[in-house]
C-alpha cells in the first residue's frame, strides 16, 4: 500500500470497505471487535500477524515476546493483528507493548479477545481494538503459537500483508491481492451514498432519492443481478 492509496483508505469508513467486498463477493468483514477507548483514531494498514494460544507442556515463545518480534518484522504503518481466537479470560495486549507498538511506528493494533492496561492508551493515544477489556495478564498462561502465518480473526482469514482498516463500526478486512479493485468499488460506492445524502438533505423525497440510486441492489446492481 503507497501514500495515495493509504491517503484514500483513510478517507473511507469500515462500513464502505465492506459493502466493496460484497458487492465484489469477497470475505473480510470481521464482527465483535470494536475501538476499546473512546475517541480511538481510524487504523488503516498492513497486517502483520500472530497467532497465540495456550500455555501447557510444549514450550515456546512468550506472548510478550511473540507479539514484540512481530512488530519488529513489519514496516512503519503496519498494523498489529493477534489472534487470540475471542479468549476473554485472559489479556492478549497490555500497555507495555502498546508503548512499544507506538515507538516501533505501528498504526495501531486488533485483537480477536480481550486487552488491558486502557488507560494507557488513552494516555498515548495509540488505537487499539479488541472485544473487552480485563484485568487478568496472559503470562503463564499463553504463548505464541505463530508470528506473520495465515490466521483467523473474527470470522475471516488474514494473511501478512493483507489491508486493515478500523475505525468505530468495526474492522474490515481486505485481501492484498483485491486491494486496488476493492478500494475502488469502496470510493464508488460512498460516492452514490453521499449523493443520496445531499439530495435527501436538500428535500427529496427519501423514497424517490432510493428508487433512483437503487440502494437495495446499490452492490448487486452493476453486475446485471
Amino acid at each position: 500500500m503507497n501514500q495515495e492509496q493509504r491517503e484514500r483508505m483513510m478517507a473511507l469508513s469500515s462500513n464502505n470497505v465492506s459493502d466493496a467486498l460484497t458487492a465484489l463477493q469477497l470475505k473480510g468483514s470481521t464482527f465483535g471487535v470494536r475501538p476499546i477507548w473512546e475517541g480511538c483514531p481510524k487504523i488503516v494498514g498492513e497486517a502483520i500477524t500472530v497467532k497465540m494460544g495456550p500455555a501447557g507442556f510444549t514450550t515456546a515463545e512468550t506472548t510478550h515476546l511473540g507479539v514484540l518480534n512481530a512488530m519488529r518484522s513489519g514496516k512503519p504503518g503496519s498494523v498489529v493483528v493477534i489472534d487470540h481466537g475471542g479468549r476473554l479470560d485472559v489479556s492478549a495486549f497490555g500497555g507495555i507493548m502498546a508503548n512499544t507498538a507506538q515507538v516501533s511506528g505501528m498504526s495501531g493494533v486488533v485483537v480477536d479477545g480481550v486487552t488491558r492496561d486502557i488507560d494507557e492508551y488513552v494516555q498515548i493515544e495509540f488505537p487499539v481494538y479488541s472485544r473487552g477489556a480485563v484485568v487478568a495478564t496472559s503470562r503463564g498462561k499463553t504463548i505464541n503459537y505463530a508470528i506473520n502465518n495465515m490466521i483467523q480473526f473474527a470470522g475471516v482469514q488474514v494473511i501478512p500483508g493483507d489491508i486493515v482498516i478500523a475505525d468505530r463500526s468495526g474492522v474490515v478486512i481486505v485481501p492484498q491481492i483485491n486491494f486496488e479493485e476493492v478500494l475502488t468499488k469502496a470510493e464508488e460506492l460512498r460516492d452514490k451514498e453521499d449523493q443520496m445524502i445531499a439530495e435527501i438533505r436538500a428535500g427529496s423525497d427519501a423514497q424517490a432519492v432510493d428508487h433512483k440510486f437503487n440502494y437495495e441492489n446499490m452492490l448487486h446492481a452493476e453486475k446485471g443481478e
